[in-house]
């Protein structure tokens, strides 16, 4: 197993041309390299800047949520409306929460409460147990919620409906 002696070039001319093409490719691998790690660099600190602007407002509104009152709806037992073809009669109880903004908002809707449950019990009697069936279900229960108490306590505003509990027998 000889080793074969390596050739070499046969004339100067010949070898720095083919080194040429090779150190050029090298350059420019080198070059967009130092592009992209710059750029990527630059990248990184103007998102991480912009991170941080964000946290500091979304600080802000943290701040905002945490003053959130929540009042308590009376407890509701509620006759459903028989599904077609049935006639079980199925009842529905439900405690609620509701939450405002802050407690200037509370004051206001305290004296309101009755208009408030009144809105949910005419509702209600109207829905089927069917209706509820499902996370979707009690998503639309929510949303329908959430528009009836906003109407009761106009100009007031609640943030959100949250349910304590929900029994459908």
């Amino acid at each position: 197993m000889a080793k074969k002696p390596k050739k070499a070039p046969e004339t100067d001319g010949e070898a720095g041309e083919a080194e040429a093409p090779k150190s050029k490719k090298k350059l420019i691998i080198i070059v967009a390299a130092a592009v992209l790690l710059i750029g990527g660099g630059g990248g990184y600190v103007f998102m991480k800047k912009k991170a941080a602007h964000a946290d500091g407002e979304h600080g802000a509104k943290v701040e905002a949520k945490a003053t959130a009152v929540f009042v308590d709806v009376r407890d509701m037992l509620v006759n459903l409306s028989a599904d077609p073809g049935q006639t079980k009669v199925n009842t529905l109880k439900l405690r609620i929460a509701l939450e405002l903004k802050d407690a200037k908002v509370e004051a206001e809707v305290k004296p309101l409460m009755p208009r408030v449950e009144d809105a949910f019990q005419t509702y209600l009697r109207e829905i089927r147990a069917s209706d509820l069936a499902g996370s979707a279900g009690l998503y639309r229960l929510r949303e329908e919620l959430l528009r009836r108490v906003n109407i009761a306590i106009h100009p007031a505003r609640a943030e959100a409906v949250l349910f304590k509990d929900v029994i459908v027998n």
